[in-house]
């Protein structure tokens, strides 16, 4: 264990009108440090994830962290970019710093505005986490990229529509309730197998239901070493964490091997003296229901090809061998890119202290967090663990 999470803040996920990028950080920043019971003038250092793009003119937001209290003037504060994995890329910035003796206090702000565009405007930016010099003409967008993947699963492995739609059932069915979701309704598998107006096809294979949503939010947490976090209120420790990046071009890659990720999961259970099997729950990337399939395979749940087994077995349900994604995931909660790999680590926090409320998995005491930037590109992995 080198740090913990003591505090943390999450905005609701969804399309959040009435909101702007400023009172998003300044609702969650506020927040987490008074969850910590610490004062803005303790925080040493601050890190903000936003991937923006172009999403929203205000590109440079460090101190916009500010705002929310005069008392964080002249904190150090950085912004943190990595496509899809910027939330815990600020994390890991956030522990680098705590590591270094840099700093003591550590504010980790992850958040995303991205509904004031159009479907069209927000494909045009996310489309910038793929190799653009190849895949940014993909018709589609960045669902094109993932839909492509589907295709080329499906031919290695047959058909798994099946599969896809019982892991958006699934995510659908844990997001109902959860409170802080963008999409708080249970579709049921029939909706999301079947091709429909409400859930036409998007890209390849992949219908809407098989695509998380286009979502405003923020979450944010507070950090610190072990030492210090044995005298607060709550701690939730970092038993290992662990950053692998792989090619950017999908051409340079067998892109179903998600070998990135599953370089992560090695090392982050090898760090951790784990196995997969001793793990409560898993929050993971399920940018596309596809993603999650190769997931489980990545993270060693199952052999190559045999992703479906998990879901159609209900290894991953809230009540089964692992559970996955019980805050219903990017698919149902929202996936504002920046916040999600704040988010994540949140949901996570809050099953191993006992405070996910109806989300809660049954004496949760280990959590493993998987935040994916890009199609398997930027890889991280946070085992987590309650401090005492």
């Amino acid at each position: 264990m080198t740090a913990c999470i003591v505090g943390w803040s999450h905005s609701r996920f969804g399309k959040l009108d009435d909101r702007n990028l400023e009172s998003l950080i300044v609702e969650v920043a506020a927040g987490a440090v008074a969850d910590a019971g610490l004062q803005p003038a303790d925080v040493d250092a601050i890190y903000v994830g936003t991937f923006n793009a172009g999403m929203e003119r205000q590109e440079f937001i460090s101190s916009l962290v500010f705002q929310a209290d005069a008392r964080f003037r002249f904190a150090p504060a950085t912004r943190v970019e990595n496509a899809c994995a910027t939330g815990s890329a600020a994390i890991h910035q956030g522990l680098n710093a705590i590591a270094a003796g840099r700093a003591r206090f550590v504010l980790a702000v992850g958040v995303e505005k991205m509904t004031a565009l159009s479907s069209a405007e927000v494909g045009d930016c996310l489309i910038k986490a793929s190799y653009v010099a190849e895949e940014g003409g993909r018709p589609g967008g960045f669902a094109g990229v993932f839909g492509r993947i589907a295709e080329n699963y499906f031919q290695r492995y047959g058909d798994q529509s099946d599969a896809l739609a019982r892991i958006a059932a699934k995510n659908h069915r844990n997001g109902s309730v959860n409170p802080l979701a963008h999409m708080q309704k249970d579709f049921g598998y029939d909706f999301c197998r079947q091709v429909s107006d409400k859930n036409p096809l998007v890209a390849g294979p992949l219908k809407r239901t098989d695509c998380s949503l286009v979502s405003d939010g923020a979450a944010a947490v507070v950090l610190t070493d072990v030492g210090t976090a044995l005298g607060m209120k709550k701690a939730i420790a970092f038993r290992a964490r662990t950053q692998v990046n792989d090619y950017l071009p999908l051409s340079k890659r067998d892109i179903l091997a998600f070998e990135g990720p599953a370089r992560a999961w090695q090392q982050a259970l090898a760090e951790a003296k784990l196995g997969l099997d001793d793990l409560s729950l898993v929050e993971t990337h399920d940018c596309f229901t596809i993603a999650e399939l190769l997931e489980y395979e990545a993270m060693g749940l199952t052999g190559p090809g045999q992703g479906a087994r998990a879901i159609n077995e209900g290894w991953t349900e809230k009540d089964g061998r692992l559970p996955v994604n019980p805050s219903g995931g990017l698919k149902a909660k929202g996936h504002p890119v920046g916040a999600t790999g704040v988010s994540m680590h949140v949901m996570a926090a809050m099953q191993l202290s006992n405070t996910a409320g109806r989300m809660q998995i049954p004496n949760a005491r280990l959590a493993g967090v998987f935040n994916m930037g890009g199609a398997a590109v930027a890889n991280y992995v946070s085992i987590l663990e309650p401090l005492r």
